[in-house]
């Protein structure tokens, strides 16, 4: 099972393809939405959405990356941009670039911690969506590089999650970690090689690795994130007065 976060599924899901572009994976998105007594009644979407708020609201890698979409002109709106479902048991979360949602697998996600990962990290694809014409389906290399950023930026490979992981590497380990997060996210909702997903890596990592926005730092833990995000708000406030 992933630790947090998917890739993209895909736009559209009208016509079968051979490659349906990741949405076997959330196969709630292709259902007519549940009604309100259904929902309510249903403890895993009650649980996803308590954690989903609690992450938006206290979680500073997703209080920045808030702060930075709406920057960007890409206000997030907690009931229009979010949406817990169940999930293929393989994933965490996704985005959604056809409905601009970023989809909770409130099936998978059991604690908070891990919200709080899948949270950043599917919010550093919809901010790489709002910043950049980001071809998700059919550019594997663009798709590659939001999976470099978001392994990179979201605290997926901090050294207390490799721990977990039972992962104790030395020397480049953080990259090390990021390089084979970002494949795997790739082989999860796509229907290409590894040869095919490590290349796409290969050739972006460098550039996408050191493309630190909006954090302006690698955010290895909580107190990393802390800082960046006051120094985005600071950041902000002297653009403002210029």
């Amino acid at each position: 099972r992933r630790g947090a976060g998917g890739g993209a599924p895909p736009a559209g899901g009208g016509e079968e393809e051979e490659d349906d572009l990741g949405y076997r994976l959330f196969p709630d998105r292709k259902k007519k939405p549940q009604g309100f007594l259904a929902r309510s009644l249903f403890t895993f979407h009650n649980r996803c959405q308590l954690m989903l708020r609690m992450s938006l609201e206290t979680n500073p890698y997703a209080q920045l990356l808030l702060a930075a979409m709406k920057q960007s002109g890409c206000t997030v709106f907690n009931d229009r941009h979010f949406s817990c479902e169940n999930c293929d048991g393989c994933v965490s979360g996704g985005f959604d670039s056809a409905t601009s949602q970023i989809v909770l697998c409130q099936n998978n996600i059991r604690q908070q911690s891990h919200m709080n990962r899948v949270v950043a990290h599917e919010l550093i694809h919809a901010f790489d969506h709002c910043r950049a014409h980001v071809d998700w389906f059919k550019n594997v290399k663009h798709l590659a590089c939001s999976e470099i950023r978001a392994a990179n930026l979201s605290g997926d490979c901090t050294l207390m999650n490799e721990i977990a992981r039972f992962k104790f590497g030395l020397k480049a380990h953080h990259q090390t970690c990021v390089r084979d997060r970002a494949i795997r996210s790739i082989l999860a909702v796509r229907k290409v090689s590894r040869e095919t997903a490590e290349k796409a890596v290969d050739e972006v990592f460098d550039a996408c690795f050191n493309d630190l926005e909006p954090f302006g730092r690698i955010p290895h833990n909580k107190t990393d994130a802390k800082r960046a995000y006051k120094d985005f708000l600071n950041r902000d406030r002297y653009n403002a007065n210029l």
